[in-house]
């Protein structure tokens, strides 16, 4: 009798981007790109649950190469008001029975298919519709914590990648690079960088080490690509720096 592995797990990468498309299509193409590498590798992908943008765009490409089951958004609730795609479900009931028996419910949406809601616990929602299963959460902190979390528990090669965004990328994407740093998490991250997008921060962090606020070794925390065809072998290669920290984070 064999048991699960993490070897039996689907690789799980996160990507953060942006929720609009920006002025220049070269990062539209490559989110239509980084979705057929998925789909190509049977990847699933973790997200922010946008339907706009760069996030919408990866997210029902992949849907429509691979189905419903590769594809994971977590939004905080109070973007869903703000979200296209998600007002049909507007608060409607879906309570739990109890604790143990989750209460099922199917909705028709004018347009749409139907949506399969389920009421997961007091906090959070599931949907299932074109951009795949979609974890509705009370907060931003909570929405990070998930995401990093499906990664973490996701087979060989599971990692972060940003693409091109604003502030909410970046915040994310650092974070996630401090959190290697601290040992929370040992998976890669990676800047898709076409026509040099990342070029700032990435001068940025050769001036921190130069300056001594940065490790030499944790300056290559992040890895840098310029081609979506080295995004997922940059991640399966990837090795820790020697200066992270080795701390025991408990849950974390």
């Amino acid at each position: 009798m064999s048991t699960s592995t993490t070897k039996d797990k689907p690789t799980v990468v996160c990507v953060f981007c942006g929720s609009v498309g920006g002025n220049n299509p070269v990062h539209m193409q490559a989110a239509k790109d980084l979705a057929r590498a998925f789909h190509e590798q049977n990847v699933h992908l973790v997200y922010g649950g946008g339907t706009n943008g760069l996030m919408g765009h990866i997210a029902r490409e992949l849907v429509r190469l691979s189905g419903p089951e590769a594809v994971h958004g977590i939004i905080p609730k109070a973007l869903v008001k703000v979200e296209p795609g998600y007002q049909q479900q507007d608060d409607k009931p879906s309570a739990a029975k109890d604790e143990g028996a989750p209460d099922i419910q199917t909705q028709e949406g004018t347009g749409k298919t139907h949506e399969r809601v389920l009421k997961a616990d007091k906090r959070t929602e599931i949907i299932e519709a074109e951009y795949g299963i979609t974890t509705i959460v009370p907060d931003m902190h909570t929405r990070k914590r998930l995401m990093a979390t499906k990664v973490i528990e996701g087979g060989p090669g599971s990692g972060f990648v940003a693409m091109a965004g604003g502030f909410g990328t970046i915040e994310e994407v650092m974070e996630m690079t401090t959190w290697n740093q601290l040992g929370i998490h040992k998976v890669g991250i990676v800047l898709l960088n076409p026509e040099g997008y990342w070029d700032g921060v990435l001068a940025w962090i050769r001036t921190a080490v130069r300056e001594g606020f940065i490790s030499k070794a944790n300056g290559e925390i992040l890895v840098d690509v310029h081609e979506v065809k080295d995004v997922l072998p940059k991640l399966r290669d990837y090795r820790t720096s020697v200066d992270r920290y080795q701390l025991t984070w408990g849950e974390e």
